[in-house]
């Protein structure tokens, strides 16, 4: 137990690594670029971005055995295990938006730098949507997380920390306009789809890792947990 939860900080030590410094995903670039100022991006940074995504290739197994720790947490609720499932099943169906088709977007884009601007655009444009635009799948991975944690008697988590959670809900429906806007504040760079949800997002991992960190020095020797 003690092992994942140390990979939690190495994880989205790299995770920031790779999407900030090297990739330049966070924050995004501008949705109302041109054909060629796209095209210049990815001639500017394509040496990184291949870096970059490269690195998330390997550190993206981390997240497994993120997911399976915060599951075995939400196993040792009074709840049913089908809450622990549903978190795992929503993050393993949203790693694909959420992440991976970012990530193959931009190294498309970049491994062949005198494609087509417009496809080239066109990748860009499906990293950037898919990147900020997933919703469905994590709205409902802190939701479900989020319910848990009010029916839990056993108080694994404190159940202010239900509603951090549900606050990520609200987040990931605001940034469905990105679909629509390429300006202002609902486009998927703009203050509320992005730079809103960025916030919430940080100050939730850092309790969540903090709370995880004090369920495992909690946890009593011999406890038994829900198959």
């Amino acid at each position: 137990l003690w092992f994942c939860w140390w990979v939690l900080p190495f994880f989205y030590s790299f995770f920031g690594l790779i999407f900030v410094l090297l990739t330049h995903v966070m924050p995004p670039p501008s949705p109302h670029k041109t054909d060629e100022q796209i095209t210049a991006f990815f001639h500017a940074h394509g040496t990184t971005i291949q870096i970059g995504f490269a690195i998330l290739m390997v550190d993206i197994g981390g997240s497994g055995i993120l997911n399976g720790f915060v599951a075995y947490e939400m196993k040792r609720m009074s709840v049913t295990p089908v809450f622990a499932y549903t978190y795992i099943a929503t993050l393993a169906v949203g790693a694909i938006p959420g992440c991976l088709m970012c990530a193959f977007s931009f190294l498309v884009a970049s491994f062949r730098p005198d494609r087509d601007p417009h496809i080239v655009a066109m990748l860009y444009d499906v990293a950037l949507l898919t990147f900020v635009g997933s919703l469905g799948c994590f709205a409902a991975q802190y939701l479900t997380l989020g319910i848990a944690i009010l029916l839990d008697k056993n108080e694994i988590f404190p159940k202010w920390f239900a509603y951090v959670s549900f606050w990520n809900v609200i987040t990931e429906l605001l940034a469905a306009p990105v679909f629509v806007f390429k300006k202002g504040p609902f486009s998927w760079n703009g203050a509320i789809s992005f730079w809103e949800g960025t916030v919430i997002f940080v100050i939730y991992l850092n309790c969540f890792i903090l709370l995880l960190r004090k369920a495992v020095q909690d946890q009593r020797a011999g406890e038994v947990v829900q198959d």
